[in-house]
């Protein structure tokens, strides 16, 4: 029983992890080019675009669940030594992908999207986009590596439990 909440909850981190990469890859092809392409215009458009729903209200929810499913994956996979520490892995790197977004990103949202020229000047909106921008490439490749990361650590784990 506890190797197959272990294998379940593994692949349930997986499939979240999946999801946010492919959310993010998103954002990052799709949604961010109209965001940034002509600032502050196309801020104002975004705002209008994302009265319902934004990337506010779907990732952090999202990253959370992230989170939780990669700790118990971490907890109940331990057992196996060949994928603890590439689920571990994945783990840390959404640890990482989420600060950096509530330390970095975060911040620079309430700027550009609810002070925007109202309080500061175009030049500084500019700039804070061109670091979000930077920030969030550290986060695609943080993503990118937890997928990688539990993908391997669950290949592991079934190589694992069928070789038993």
């Amino acid at each position: 029983m506890k190797q197959k909440s272990a294998f379940l909850s593994i692949l349930s981190h997986l499939w979240v992890q999946l999801i946010l990469l492919g959310s993010i890859l998103l954002d990052t092809f799709m949604v961010y080019p109209n965001i940034f392409h002509d600032i502050p215009r196309s801020f104002e458009t975004a705002l209008d675009f994302m009265e319902v729903a934004s990337p506010h209200t779907y990732f952090p929810p999202l990253g959370l669940l992230s989170w939780v499913t990669g700790l118990v994956a971490v907890i109940l996979g331990w057992s196996v030594k060949s994928a603890r520490y590439w689920i571990l892995g994945s783990v840390i790197m959404m640890f990482c992908e989420g600060l950096s977004s509530m330390v970095f990103e975060w911040p620079r949202n309430e700027i550009m999207f609810i002070e925007g020229v109202n309080v500061h000047s175009v030049e500084f909106l500019k700039q804070t986009a061109q670091e979000f921008l930077v920030v969030h490439g550290f986060r695609v490749a943080f993503n990118l590596m937890g997928s990688v990361l539990i993908f391997i650590g669950f290949m592991k784990y079934y190589k694992h439990i069928i070789m038993k």
